[in-house]
């Protein structure tokens, strides 16, 4: 596979404004580690390899564990998550695949008990910001770095 494209080089004015919005999402104050699950599960949704590998090699480095990072495409089925990380993958899965139902009001509710609206809206900005960088990286079959390497 072979990148089509370099969005940063082909609209820079653009991706800066981007960046600066997920540097604002990394920095709104949620935690770091939940920001890491909650990516990595939209980049699996949407089948990034480029964020899959990022997020995974990010939350290893802040700390998290292997097994846990397993265990986020079966999130529902492990015991290893805290109910305030299942609420935000439940959200992070709805806001993700949104066309498909929506968020139902009982998610919404659900959610709430363990987010606070701001946290709420700051989990929504965090969770269209990773499917914005998933939509440019799967259109334009953004490499991950290990794949680069080992092509070359």
């Amino acid at each position: 596979m072979k990148q089509r494209l370099q969005f940063f080089a082909k609209a820079p004015d653009l991706m800066k404004t981007v960046s600066a919005l997920n540097k604002a999402v990394d920095e709104c104050g949620l935690e770091v580690s939940l920001l890491h699950l909650i990516k990595l599960r939209a980049s699996q949704i949407n089948g990034c390899s480029f964020c899959v590998e990022m997020h995974s090699r990010e939350a290893r480095r802040d700390g998290e564990t292997e097994q846990r990072l397993y265990l986020v495409a079966a999130w529902k089925e492990s015991p290893l998550f805290s109910d305030r990380e299942r609420a935000a993958f439940a959200w992070t899965e709805a806001v993700t695949l949104i066309a498909g139902n929506g968020v139902p009001d009982e998610l919404y509710a659900r959610t709430l008990e363990h987010f606070s609206e701001e946290e709420l809206v700051k989990l929504s900005v965090a969770v269209g910001m990773i499917n914005v960088w998933n939509r440019l990286c799967v259109p334009f079959q953004a490499i991950h770095p290990m794949a680069s390497a080992k092509a070359a």
